[in-house]
């Protein structure tokens, strides 16, 4: 896994199984050993694991490795003649790894604009009333809260509701829209409060085991601070205007993106400048905005100095582009990417989809699976079906070990802004919306108590913990899907109906071998409903969304 012409290290966490594999050849005849090493990163040997043959007389060798610390290690492989004296001893090149910690690989993710929590029909929401939603968030069982850019917002080109060119005088403009007269990417939007009302919300998010992480959105609004003090960071047009943002069809007339041709090195020093004061703040996340429009040698630069500096921040890449861009930005050091689970909903785009992020991928790209974002509201989610809201959240945080949801997402919201596309209508990337959460839990119309077992569940079982150990197993229909994970002695099993509306039925052909079962049959016990099920290599299974207690999923454990 070569990237710049280095090998890059494999990503890991503490205590995570990480295969290894080499082909190993000599000349002759005679019989020979081989054993995978991982050292630290003094070069101390600490793990030593004899390696055995995937299958007689391929010559290809499987070991398991397992870091128990955070931090950098390597792996070798090690090859001998057979015989009571180890003789001809030959040794690989020693391959990095690197364990970062867990929640670089595990978490539930939940976004809020903290502009529309606590909003009336008279006033915003600001950080002192989007405080006071944070315990409900932890409740739910998310670990990072996502803040998309707190910062000051541009007036000039300012747009309105729903993208609207013209905005109006109590408009709030779009929050990737950075700077102002009041500062850019190092202030707090004065509308939200001050910088001491943002460490104040940090502090009680950590109370509630809740991390912030913040969105780093490098591009700015024609009223940013660098518009004039660095005007050589920006790109020009013929006629000497600065070039505003565009991605086909869209345009955003109220952004410029950044050059990083003439100032690099400014560039660079500015946006660790930045980086640093949001992590002396208490961020310890950052969710970073279209990443690939940057170059990538720039990211290499910012995730090398900053695992220097500042190992435990986690850097999430919101890159939905080519999947060669994608991988290389992992490659480039990104903890974790959006992936496209978001689009991913047939059987057999959702088995394909995760053999890849689980198998050939895993080793420098960690996925976080999103069932929506401000940006994207999917054409399955559009008829407000609420089972389909429940099963695409059991795929989400089943498949992947991270995940996530931006709010709303529990109150189906689901209306469109034009048939056909993806836009959120009245979408708060534009303007304020005023949600009433008590009200939908008086009244019995939210996901939010099956979102709380969904994470309960994952928290109590670390197989779901873990990504690599995905398997997918056959079923007799394409409406049902069906996939198992395990670590250790906690093994999950998984079955979800991909149809919404009907009920579905299959027999389910578990691989018994992949599950480490010997026996003819086994008890599964369904998470979700506490029922216990006695299954067996070939099951049965139905599962019916239509009724009022309808039944999308089976999220059972087996105990081995």
């Amino acid at each position: 896994m070569y990237f710049g012409g280095e090998f890059v290290a494999v990503k890991a966490i503490p205590n995570e199984e990480i295969s290894i594999y080499a082909t190993v050849i000599r000349e002759g005849h005679d019989p020979f050993g081989v054993e995978a090493l991982l050292r630290d990163h003094t070069g101390k040997e600490i793990q030593r694991i004899a390696m055995k043959e995937v299958w007689p007389g391929t010559d290809r060798f499987e070991a398991v490795l397992v870091p128990g610390a955070i931090g950098d290690f390597t792996f070798s492989v090690e090859a001998f003649d057979h015989t009571p004296e180890r003789k001809l001893l030959t040794e690989s090149e020693r391959f990095p790894i690197r364990a970062d910690r867990e929640r670089a690989l595990v978490g539930a993710w939940y976004e809020f604009f903290p502009r529309s929590e606590g909003a009336t029909t008279s006033s915003a929401g600001t950080f002192k009333t989007a405080v006071k939603r944070l315990p409900e968030i932890a409740a739910m069982g998310f670990d990072v809260l996502y803040l998309p850019p707190i910062h000051p917002i541009g007036i000039d080109f300012r747009k309105g509701p729903n993208n609207s060119l013209t905005a109006g005088d109590k408009d709030p403009g779009v929050p990737w829209a950075i700077g102002a007269a009041t500062g850019g990417h190092d202030c707090v939007n004065p509308d939200l409060g001050t910088m001491k009302d943002f460490e104040d919300f940090v502090q009680v998010a950590k109370q509630n085991n809740l991390e912030i992480a913040l969105d780093l959105a490098l591009q700015t609004s024609p009223n940013h601070p660098w518009v004039t003090q660095h005007s050589e960071w920006f790109s020009r047009r013929a006629d000497g205007s600065i070039a505003y943002a565009e991605n086909p069809p869209k345009k955003y007339q109220d952004i410029y993106p950044l050059n990083f041709d003439n100032d690099y090195a400014g560039l660079l020093n500015e946006i660790l400048r930045i980086i640093r004061l949001w992590v002396s703040k208490g961020v310890t996340l950052f969710r970073v905005d279209n990443p690939h429009t940057k170059p990538v040698h720039f990211w290499q630069d910012i995730l090398a100095i900053m695992y220097k500096e500042s190992p435990e921040v986690i850097f999430l890449a919101e890159a939905f582009t080519k999947p060669a861009m994608m991988q290389s930005l992992g490659k480039a050091g990104f903890h974790q990417s959006y992936t496209y689970f978001t689009w991913r909903t047939s059987k057999q785009e959702l088995t394909s989809y995760g053999i890849e992020v689980a198998r050939e991928t895993s080793a420098f790209f960690r996925p976080n699976f999103w069932v929506n974002t401000p940006d994207i509201l999917p054409t399955h989610l559009q008829s407000g079906n609420p089972a389909m809201f429940a099963l695409r959240a059991v795929l989400a945080s089943t498949l992947s070990p991270s995940w996530g949801m931006y709010a709303g997402y529990e109150l189906y919201e689901h209306r469109a802004l034009a048939e056909g596309g993806e836009e959120y209508l009245d979408s708060e990337k534009y303007q304020i919306r005023i949600r009433d959460w008590a009200g939908a839990t008086k009244k019995g119309l939210t996901l939010a108590p099956f979102i709380t077992q969904l994470n309960q569940i994952r928290k109590a079982h670390p197989a779901l913990a873990r990504l690599r150990s995905l398997v997918f197993h056959n079923t007799s229909s394409d409406a049902i899907i069906a996939y198992s994970k395990k670590s250790g002695t906690d093994l999950m099993l998984v079955i979800v109906n991909l149809d919404p509306t009907y009920a579905q039925e299959a027999t389910v052909h578990w691989d018994m071998g992949a599950l480490g079962i010997t026996e003819d049959s086994f008890t599964a016990v369904d998470l979700l409903d506490n029922t216990s099920f006695s299954w067996s290599a070939h099951t049965f299974i139905r599962l019916d969304p239509s009724r009022p207690s309808g039944k999308v999923a089976h999220v059972a454990h087996v105990k081995i």
